[in-house]
């Protein structure tokens, strides 16, 4: 059984910092990516880190200013978001595949997810 369980979330200013944190169980050395979801508006990509944590990608609205890393050995994966904007705001899920895909921003690659947790920027 695979669990995958966001921290980290909370209320920041805008220009702010939150590191989120996904602890893994039930699967190791998968590739993992982030989402997010703000309120009316549909899930979209945000980062995406490999079993090994050597490729990375991310959407552009956020390159830049957020960083993807994973500690295999804890089994847990982050997302170090800097310079915080507002439309930043929204629940932030994190999610893991079987397998790398060729194109990790879809979510229909993952097929394990989080409950979420909310990240909010005040302006």
């Amino acid at each position: 059984q695979v669990q995958l369980v966001e921290s980290g979330g909370g209320l920041v200013q805008a220009g702010g910092s939150l590191k989120l944190s996904c602890a893994a169980s039930g699967r190791s050395f998968s590739p993992y990516g982030w989402f997010r979801q703000a309120p009316g508006k549909e899930r979209e990509f945000v980062s995406a880190i490999s079993g090994s944590g050597s490729s990375t990608y991310y959407a552009d609205s956020v390159k830049g200013r957020f960083t993807t890393s994973r500690d295999n050995v804890k089994n847990t994966v982050y997302l170090q978001m800097n310079s915080l904007k507002p439309k930043d705001t929204a629940v932030y899920y994190c999610a893991t595949g079987s397998h790398w895909s060729s194109n990790p921003r879809s979510a229909a690659d993952y097929d394990y997810w989080g409950r979420g947790t909310q990240v909010t920027v005040s302006s």
